[in-house]
This record gives C-alpha cells, structure tokens and sequence, in this order.
C-alpha cells in the first residue's frame, strides 16, 4: 500500500510540474506578443503600480488655492522629485497655466499633433522625456497634465495593423501555443515517464528470467521500487533451492527406483532358478522340493512386502488410506512389539529396555499401523547398529502422548537426517542386513502424520540416535 501511494504521488507531481511548465510557458509567450512591457513606479506608501496608473491617480494631488490659482500638493510635489519626474498643466487651448521640475526646452504652448506625437512616439517631445497624459476637471474647467518620465524609465511601442492580420496574428499564436504545449508534454512525458518505466521493465524483465528457470539473478534493492527488487531476490533464491531440492529427489527417486529393481530382480532370480530347477525331469526327494518351495515362498513374501510397502506409501500421501481408529492402551502396544523382538532369536540377546510413566494410556489409534510403526523404528536401530548398542523404548503422557526411542549407537549425519523421512531415500548406512524397500520411515511419518501427530528425529554420528513420537 505504502508503495502505491508513492507511485501515486509520483506521477501526480510529475502531472503538476509538467502542468505548471506550459502554464508559465503559455504566459511568456502571451506576455512577449501582446509586446507589453510595464514600468513601475513606487507610490507614497511603498507599493508598485504601473506608470500609467500613476499618472491616471496623480490628479488627486491637483487642485485650486483660494486665489483659484493651480497648485500641487505637497506629497504630488514629493513624489515628483523623489522619481526625477515633471509635470505641466494646460487648460482647454493647450496652453501652460501651471508646471513643476519642468524642463527649459518644452514649449509653454503645445499644438493637437505636437501633443499626440508627443504621447505616441518613443522621442521628440522634447527634454530628453517620454509624457504619460491625464486630465481632471476644476471648477467647470477641464485641464490636461503631461507627466515626463526619464527616457530610460519609459519606454513606448507602437504597434498598428489591420483587422485581418490581427485576426491571422492571433490564430498563428494560438497554434504555436498549443503546438508548443504539445511537444514541450512530450519532452517532460518522455522524461519522467523514463524514470518510472525504466525500473518497471526492470523488473517484468526479472519475472521472464524467472518464468524461464533463470534463477542466477539479481537486482540492487534501491529506489521506489526498492521492495519490489527485494521480493524478487527472495522469489530467485527460493526458485533456486527449490530447484535445487527438486533434483536433489528426482536423483534420490532414480536412485530408490534403482534399488527396488535391483531388490525386485535378486528374488525373482531365485525363484525363477529353482523353478526352472523343479521343472526339470530329475528325480526330487520330498525334503529338497520342500526346501526349494519354502525358499520361492520366501522370495515371493519379499516381493510382495516391497510392493505393499510402495502401495502403502502412495495410499498415505494421497490420504486414501483408510484409518481404523479405536480406542486401546498404547503402553501394551509398545511393549507387545518390544516382547515379540525379543522372541526373534536373531535379536534375543539385544539390549533393549523398555520404560512406562503409567501402566494404562489409552489413545485413540489404528493399531495395526501403530504397530508398524514401532516395529518398524526399533528393527532400524538394531539393524543399522552393532550388537552391542543398547536401546531404550519410553512411553509416558504429558498433555498428548510421547513415545520415545533412542540408541547409542552409530549416529545418523546432517546430510540424511535431512531426507530420512523422504520416500525415495535409503540411508548409506543400510547393508545387507536391511534389504527394506527403503520406504520405513516415509511410511512411518505417514502414518504418524493420519493420526494428526508429529514424529521427530535428532542424531549424533558417533553418539546415537533419539526419535519422538507425540499422539
């Protein structure tokens, strides 16, 4: 908002300067052809008025004394000496009967013509003055005064022509105001316009660069437009990792789909050699068609776990898996699987310790998948460690139920703690001893996820490994 107020105001004073250059050129250009150049003079009180105002005032100052003689007030007097000015007074016959600072060559006695030349032209009436004329009327007598101003305080233009030509002046002038106006909106339009576009284009320049998966870009954050570069910086280097992620999955799916086919194909292998095998016309003894059988019904339960774990994994991505919730003791769940490990011969001799707040913490699960869960968690930490890492299995309540299981074992690196929850993601440290889909903890954080829980994971290389699940 901040910013589209500033945009705003930009362009208004943008509009206002453009506005108030042609106004100022459009009263030049009026001023220069009405050929109007006024001169002031300054009145008693300190103001400037025009000569030609002053000399129609003036003839306040003029009046009758009680000899019926003209005279000029004091201040009329004042005024005439402060500006270098004179003044002469003729009656009907343009004859002198009263003058003041007047100059010796000015006739005392003044013809029509001498009078207009006198107050048309530049020069020639004498004393080296421009005459400005006034009258005023005195006991039924009217009076002219001429009032003489410096030649360089007054200057005079004369401009006479026919209607026609005024008429062709005044069009001629118009057009050029407007063609003026024009171009000179153009000129400062261009000007301004520039400065604001330019940084526009700027940034619908950035949006293509990042549109076309050009993200190595970057703009100075200054000027108006100063957030606007910042939030494309931070849409560049967001577009970048994401990227970069993106490939970082797309190796790690290429990689898992790798390893399911190569965990695909080794049963296969076998089942499809001891079938070829029983296929053969030989002579079997029951104890080894037996042994070949359960080897091919091994292979097969392997298979099958791989694509039940992918179909699982898809079903609880896309939520299409259906929860069976019920209310049960979640410390009976967790122990049951911890018991049924150590009833595994392979794991029999393992530490493993498992620890309750409470006998009873019902919790509102699908114990199947819970079970899984578990199950799935504890087997990773005695399978990716030796034998003698020890295991500790927790579940105690505070507000939601947290279920905890940690090893002292060889530890996980920053470097796959990042991805051990990804789908495509098997840890370098899985060997021959864990041929699993590689699915088990994107299972288990899906499950965990269906039941609005959270699972978390912090680990150590060379000090162990601690995973919470909060229900």
């Amino acid at each position: 908002m901040k910013m589209k107020w500033k945009l705003t105001l930009r362009y208004v004073l943008s509009i206002a300067i453009v506005a108030t250059l042609v106004v100022i050129l459009n009263i030049v250009v009026v001023f220069a052809l009405m050929f109007n150049d006024s001169i002031s003079a300054q009145n008693e009180f300190g103001g400037n008025y025009v000569a030609e105002y002053y000399v129609r005032e003036f003839k306040q100052y003029i009046q009758i004394d009680e000899n019926k003689d003209l005279q000029i007030q004091n201040k009329g007097k004042e005024y005439l000496d402060k500006n270098k000015l004179w003044i002469q007074i003729l009656d009907e016959n343009s004859k002198e009967v009263y003058s003041y600072n007047k100059p010796k060559d000015i006739k005392e006695k003044h013809t029509p013509i001498e009078l207009i030349n006198g107050y048309k032209y530049a020069s020639g009436f004498g004393g080296g003055s421009q005459i400005l004329v006034g009258d005023k009327t005195l006991d039924d007598n009217n009076y002219t005064y001429l009032i003489g101003f410096p030649m360089r305080a007054l200057q005079k233009f004369i401009f006479i022509t026919e209607t026609d030509v005024m008429k062709n002046l005044i069009k001629y002038a118009i057009i050029t105001i407007i063609v003026m106006d024009f171009i000179v909106a153009i000129i400062f339009g261009y000007i301004f316009s520039k400065g604001l576009t330019k940084p526009v284009k700027k940034i619908i320049s950035g949006v293509d660069d990042l549109s076309s998966g050009n993200y190595d870009v970057y703009y100075k954050e200054n000027g108006i437009y100063a957030k606007v570069f910042g939030k494309l910086n931070n849409l560049s280097d967001r577009l970048k990792n994401n990227e970069m992620e993106r490939k970082k999955v797309e190796q790690m799916r290429e990689d898992w789909i790798a390893n399911i086919s190569h965990d695909i194909k080794t049963p296969l292998s076998s089942i499809k050699g001891y079938a070829e095998v029983l296929e053969e016309d030989y002579d079997f003894s029951s104890e080894e068609i037996k042994n070949y059988a359960s080897i091919i019904n091994k292979k097969a339960d392997y298979i099958k776990e791989l694509v039940d774990d992918l179909n699982l994994t898809m079903k609880l991505k896309n939520n299409k898996s259906s929860i069976n919730k019920e209310e049960a003791n979640i410390v009976n769940i967790v122990k049951d699987c911890v018991i049924d490990i150590f009833n595994d011969p392979k794991y029999s001799e393992r530490d493993i310790e498992f620890k309750e707040s409470k006998p009873s913490i019902m919790v509102n699960i699908d114990k199947t998948l819970i079970r899984r869960v578990i199950n799935n968690l504890i087997y990773n930490a005695l399978v990716h460690n030796s034998e003698k890492t020890s295991i500790s299995v927790s579940v105690f309540q505070k507000e939601k139920v947290h279920i905890l299981i940690s090893d002292n074992g060889e530890g996980i690196s920053e470097a796959e703690l990042k991805y051990i929850f990804e789908r495509y993601y098997r840890g370098t440290n899985t060997g021959e001893a864990h041929k699993g889909s590689g699915l088990g903890m994107a299972i288990a954080k899906e499950i965990v996820s269906a039941h609005y829980g959270e699972i978390n994971i912090s680990s150590e290389i060379g000090k162990g490994t601690v995973i919470e699940i909060i229900l």
